[in-house]
């Protein structure tokens, strides 16, 4: 059946780019795209650094403006899908509203999880996901505010470096033994914990919170796990998310970390795709192992092959190469790959190494990921690589005297002639 109504739920990047690709792609059927939030769709990134810096302003944060939904004919519904009948072929909103579809796209996303001790529900205790959320957080951080995060992922960092930029007295709790340690490997979270200090930053790892002290409806105080009590104005955390697959799980589909789905990012409706934070995927960098990433690439490419696959125009599954960044104070840390189970590092010579890190991640003899900071022409150089070189180099390769991956890329790209 071909397909001339495609109905997209949840207008993050990757319900938003789901629709602009199928316009892209020539597509000329019927677009309704519902959006939970009010307002425009917008950029998250920006949230945790340069829109609480003040360097990006609340018009700037939409993906389009308004007359963008009106010239490509895509409805824009603000509600909330809260059922699909798959019987049908519909979607059903909180408000009653019945959407049919041919297709449906679930770009669900993911929420925060919640910090569930006594004392959560302060006002001042805020997880960073939303603009909201960055509104709420904005004029309480300012000079002198002591600030308790809980978390040292990208979130929970970003919004430190923010907070002692302004003024603010930053402690980091962590239950790892290291800044970021699900994503980087060890030396670049050592580079950032020693950045972090040196910008006024105090962390304590092994340490969780077991209750936020109040007094007269405020914060006042952390109390961890180690039984230390650290005063506080604000408490922002950041401790992982959980995919919003409630839907699906409701409408009989598969669920197990996300919204489960195929190479072609078909859920087990053959009518019905999941995209983005909510989709466990198998992952080709990972043996094709069933696969949940929080990223705005991987939202953005699998929305590309949805739409790609909706006209026709692709065959092969999805194998968009994984890729990150996070900003820190005048860091920019960049990841090419997926360093899961990695096995030895190999890190790389840098001009400044203050401000510079270039670290090599290998599974046996494979290269998994490259991290680097503050050198975006050794990541993207990493990127071709990693997209489908027809060799990459080795642990061995790398330690060799002057090796350069950029040069190694090159040579693999432009093999010398023969004559």
């Amino acid at each position: 059946m071909s397909v001339e109504t495609v109905v997209i739920v949840g207008a993050g990047q990757a319900g938003y780019q789901t629709a602009a690709s199928l316009r892209q792609k020539g597509f000329t059927g019927t677009i309704t795209l519902v959006n939970g939030e009010a307002g425009l769709p917008y950029q998250r990134p920006p949230l945790s650094k340069a829109y609480l810096l003040g360097k990006l302003d609340a018009s700037r944060l939409p993906l389009r403006q308004g007359s963008w939904y009106t010239d490509q004919r895509v409805e824009l519904i603000h509600d909330e899908a809260v059922s699909v009948d798959r019987h049908d072929g519909v979607v059903v909103l909180r408000s009653g509203t019945r959407l049919r579809y041919d297709h449906l796209v679930l770009a669900t996303g993911a929420r925060n999880r919640t910090l569930e001790i006594p004392g959560s529900d302060v006002p001042e205790v805020i997880g960073m996901r939303s603009q909201a959320d960055a509104d709420r957080l904005a004029p309480l951080v300012v000079p002198g505010t002591r600030v308790v995060v809980v978390g040292a992922g990208f979130i929970g960092l970003e919004f430190a470096s923010v907070a002692a930029h302004r003024g603010a007295s930053v402690h980091v709790l962590d239950l790892a033994d290291r800044p970021m340690a699900r994503a980087v490997s060890e030396p670049v979270s050592r580079f950032f914990q020693d950045r972090h200090q040196s910008w006024g930053v105090t962390f304590g790892f092994g340490e969780g919170v077991t209750r936020i002290k109040e007094t007269e409806g405020h914060v006042t105080a952390v109390v961890t796990t180690t039984g230390r009590v650290l005063p506080a104005d604000l408490v922002v955390y950041g401790i992982g998310v959980l995919p919003n697959a409630e839907i699906a799980r409701e409408a009989g589909l598969r669920v197990d970390n996300g919204i489960v789905v195929n190479a072609d990012l078909l859920t087990s409706d053959p009518d019905i795709s999941a995209i983005g934070d909510a989709a466990c995927f198998p992952c080709a960098q990972l043996g094709y192992a069933p696969t949940r990433l929080e990223s705005v690439q991987n939202a953005a490419d699998q929305a590309r092959h949805v739409a790609a696959r909706l006209i026709g125009a692709t065959a092969d599954g999805y194998g968009g190469l994984a890729w990150f960044w996070s900003d820190q104070g005048d860091l920019k840390l960049q990841i090419a790959g997926l360093a899961d189970g990695y096995e030895d590092i190999v890190e790389l010579p840098v001009a400044d190494e203050d401000t510079q890190k270039f670290v090599l991640c290998f599974r046996g003899d494979e290269l998994a990921s490259v991290e680097t900071v503050n050198l975006p022409g050794e990541h993207m150089s990493a990127r071709r690589l990693l997209s489908g070189a027809s060799a990459l180099p080795t642990p061995s390769d790398a330690r060799s005297p002057g090796f350069d991956l950029t040069a190694w890329g090159r040579a693999i790209r432009e093999p010398a002639s023969t004559a």
